[in-house]
């Protein structure tokens, strides 16, 4: 006599996700991430200024830093200039005038120097002084 047969269900096995498959998720994420930070310090840095401001209410016309966290910035706003004093907690208007042209830079005018410039003619100014102090 015969004994009937079970049939047996096959267990699937799960596939064994390798150090190199964690590696490869892990690097696609940090990249991705990356990107993300790298997109975000772009846009802080250059402002994201939008297109198309013709329905822009508020133009900022000048800025000037006069400490850390202290700036003092010139708005537009309907025909009249705002002058206000901004610090990391308040914005304080300092003064108000009639919007003007902002000038042109002439080819007359001499050219302004950059950071670095200033910075290498101190550096030489101090080199050439110790030069002298030595001899």
């Amino acid at each position: 006599m015969s004994l009937p047969t079970v049939p047996s269900h096959a267990v699937e096995v799960a596939p064994v996700v390798g150090a190199s498959g964690l590696l490869q998720a892990g690097l696609g994420m940090l990249m991705v991430l990356g990107l993300i930070f790298a997109c975000a310090w772009l846009a802080r840095r250059f402002g994201l200024q939008r297109f198309g401001g013709g329905g822009q209410v508020v133009k900022v016309v000048s800025s000037a830093s006069v400490g850390q966290r202290e700036r003092v910035v010139v708005v537009e706003v309907s025909g009249t200039w705002l002058v206000l004093g901004v610090t990391s907690s308040q914005i304080h208007t300092l003064h108000s005038l009639p919007a003007q042209s902002l000038p042109q830079a002439s080819a007359a005018e001499p050219a302004t120097f950059k950071p670095i410039d200033l910075f290498a003619q101190k550096l030489r100014e101090s080199l050439t002084g110790k030069a002298r102090a030595a001899s």
